[in-house]
């Protein structure tokens, strides 16, 4: 075996390196302040804008948000890949209000004293997650390159479920929610995948795309944990 890195080499393993490290402490620095920006919105105008984007139609919001989110990583990405940094953040603020924007509107139906509570409950169940998928990547000497594929067949197979949910089907919805969130907790795990083989790539672009995947798994389980707490008062 040589010891020498390769671009992309299946290993198996749980020591991080110091670039994984990087990484992972810039995605969440970046999840960290996303999660400030839901709690500060909820108390703006921009907490209204869910109402208005999926009370027209719910494929609406999907779309807007959608558009937004993968608009914000593509000018991120540029901005990393040249080297210009005014770019990179002009992204990387895109990506911070879609998904600020989209947790504030989930996070207004809750009472203001029961918020707090929400996000840190997230954040626990999040972190789980990302541990549980992370330690299975981590796991197996194997390509996940294949849950990227997956992961974009959810997306789309979620796009459309939730079009014809919006329009024909309404429980259809449901099934759509439950697609893309299968997205996001693929991507996670093929963002992972890709910090852990793929060594010889940009820091700047593992960092958003771990961060794009975590935030999109949380924005996710807060609806869910939403919908816990307020089954419980």
């Amino acid at each position: 075996m040589s010891s020498v890195e390769t671009p992309h080499e299946t290993a198996r393993g749980f020591g991080l390196s110091g670039r994984e490290v990087r990484v992972i402490g810039g995605a969440s620095v970046l999840m960290a302040i996303n999660v400030a920006l839901m709690y500060a919105f909820v108390a703006t105008p921009l907490a209204v804008v869910n109402d208005y984007l999926f009370g027209i139609a719910p494929i609406l919001g999907v779309v807007v948000y959608g558009a937004a989110i993968t608009g914000g990583q593509l000018v991120a990405e540029r901005g990393v890949t040249n080297g210009d940094t005014g770019i990179a953040f002009v992204g990387m603020v895109l990506l911070q209000l879609a998904f600020g924007v989209f947790g504030a509107g989930v996070l207004s139906v809750a009472p203001a004293d029961a918020q707090l509570q929400i996000l840190g409950l997230t954040a626990v169940v999040v972190a789980v997650v990302t541990a549980l998928i992370s330690g299975y990547v981590y796991a197996r000497s194997t390509t996940f390159e294949h849950w990227g594929k997956f992961a974009n067949f959810a997306f789309l197979g979620g796009i459309g479920v939730i079009a014809i949910g919006s329009f024909v089907l309404p429980e259809l919805l449901l099934v759509g929610f439950v697609l893309v969130f299968l997205g996001f907790l693929l991507r996670l795990g093929y963002e992972i995948w890709q910090v852990r083989d793929n060594r010889n790539a940009s820091i700047g672009l593992q960092t958003i795309g771990v961060y794009i995947a975590v935030a999109g798994v949380f924005v996710h389980v807060l609806q869910l944990v939403l919908r816990y707490v307020l089954s419980q008062e």
